[in-house]
């Protein structure tokens, strides 16, 4: 194996940890500022798919493309619910909001990118074979990533409105 390989293998189960370890404790949630994130990598996952499509070689994206990259965006909102969803909320007694990532959101998150790491030489290799668009799929999970961001900020906000509000969170605890 060359260092290109072998050096990412080795880096990823120490970041794993690393964040692990920092997700055992709560932090200050400030909802006013859940926006930033999604602010600052939204365009720059649009101007990415975007300039795919400027791309020497490349076809304007055909309805199929469109498909594919819809497909991408649903999968990614619905994850980026349910990991909103495993973040514990809970409001301090000087009324300050706290929040605490479940371990299940980290799963999730390098589930995905494993999958992506393993899909995508297949998909290289056979996207002739099964009619596919390379390029869309590879867009797709980047629409993905920013379904994901964007929607886990959203539920993260709904509930922290709610909570501050004095309403119960119906939040279930999910199991870790």
């Amino acid at each position: 194996m060359s260092p290109q390989q072998w050096i990412p293998l080795a880096v990823i189960p120490v970041v794993i940890v690393l964040v692990l370890l920092r997700n055992r404790r709560r932090r200050v949630l400030r909802p006013n500022l859940l926006w930033v994130m999604p602010a600052i990598v939204g365009p720059l996952i649009l101007l990415g798919v975007w300039g795919s499509t400027r791309a020497v070689g490349a076809s304007p994206f055909g309805l199929d493309v469109w498909a594919i990259l819809l497909v991408g965006a649903v999968l990614g909102g619905v994850a980026g619910w349910w990991r909103g969803k495993t973040i514990t909320i809970e409001k301090e007694p000087d009324g300050s909001l706290r929040s605490q990532a479940s371990p299940l959101g980290l799963v999730l998150v390098v589930a995905l990118f494993a999958f992506r790491g393993v899909l995508r030489p297949l998909i290289e290799s056979h996207a002739a074979q099964w009619h596919l668009n390379a390029l869309a799929v590879t867009e797709a999970f980047l629409v993905f990533a920013l379904a994901l961001i964007v929607l886990q900020r959203v539920e993260m906000f709904i509930r922290a409105r709610r909570i501050l509000a004095g309403r119960p969170d119906d939040h279930v605890e999910v199991a870790a």
